[in-house]
């Protein structure tokens, strides 16, 4: 049973909270709620009985309502798990694997004709990223950036240029905006994930066939299951099993395809704690040498 939003807290006794970060909580909930009906009725071995959606508007209160004990486990991208590792201690759990990917890349990249071969020649230029929430167009790209010495200021439009040596940056709000700006020559160059760049709706092949790569970044997990820290072990471990098995169970299907196209989820390895380490690492140099 799938309680309303106002029914049920976290903690109270047999509910389980699934929480998300949302700008549309409608169309989300459609997305989240089929999902929690599949894995509700398979915690009754440890007393969960009813299922609940709380969405926040932002990391600062998903983080909150964590530190609260009023969410049990949210499902976000990986910028954003670490983020509430940081301010809530929520505790990856597993892996999502959305449309058969479980790890992505960011690739930087600019006209053919720019002269631009290396990130170290962004130097003084402009690049686009897609939003300041990003995992694959902003964080990642921005702290490797950092890594290679290069400072970053914020410009007011696509048309203003800094006059110093810092790497300008503008917020796109689409892939297909930051191929496009890049192909108009309004900015000098882009970062997205490879799986965007792989595909045409967000970077057109009439635009890909004038680019040309600058750099590429470590892999990281595409999303990322967390729990509140102080979630009941046997709960937080009954979670992981239903949703570790539901890719064999043709019940979770179209379940599993609602909640954001997710194809299977995966056991945290070591490999991915060490990127989520590395991204934490990322951000945090982001939020403080950036923002």
């Amino acid at each position: 049973m799938l309680l309303p939003v106002q029914a049920a807290l976290a903690g109270d006794g047999g509910v389980l909270v699934l929480g998300r970060i949302s700008d549309d909580p409608k169309a989300h909930y459609e997305q989240l709620r089929p999902l929690l009906d599949y894995v509700v009725p398979r915690m009754a071995d440890v007393g969960i009985r009813e299922g609940r959606i709380l969405m926040a508007r932002d990391p600062q209160q998903m983080a909150s309502y964590l530190r609260r004990g009023r969410v049990d486990w949210v499902t976000e991208t990986s910028a954003t798990a670490v983020l509430l590792r940081q301010r809530a201690a929520a505790r990856p759990l597993l892996v999502t694997e959305r449309d058969g990917s479980s790890h992505y890349h960011s690739v930087f990249f600019a006209r053919r004709d720019s002269g631009l071969r290396t990130l170290r020649d962004l130097r003084g230029r402009s690049v686009a990223f897609q939003r300041p929430s990003s995992t694959s167009a902003y964080f990642v790209p921005a702290a490797e950036l950092l890594t290679h010495g290069l400072g970053l200021e914020i410009l007011s439009s696509p048309s203003e240029r800094l006059g110093t040596d810092a790497v300008g940056y503008v917020f796109a709000r689409s892939e297909l905006n930051i191929s496009t700006w890049v192909h108009k020559r309004l900015v000098d160059a882009g970062a997205m994930s490879h799986l965007d760049w792989n595909n045409p709706q967000r970077m057109p092949l009439a635009f890909r066939r004038d680019m040309v790569v600058l750099g590429r970044t470590g892999s990281y997990p595409r999303a990322v299951e967390l729990v509140r820290d102080t979630l009941d072990p046997k709960v937080a471990m009954r979670l992981k099993t239903v949703l570790l098995a539901a890719e064999d169970d043709p019940k979770a299907g179209p379940a599993l395809r609602q909640f954001f196209g997710t194809t299977r989820f995966l056991a945290l390895d070591e490999p991915s704690s060490r990127a989520l380490d590395q991204l934490a690492t990322g951000v945090a140099r982001v939020r403080t040498d950036v923002e």
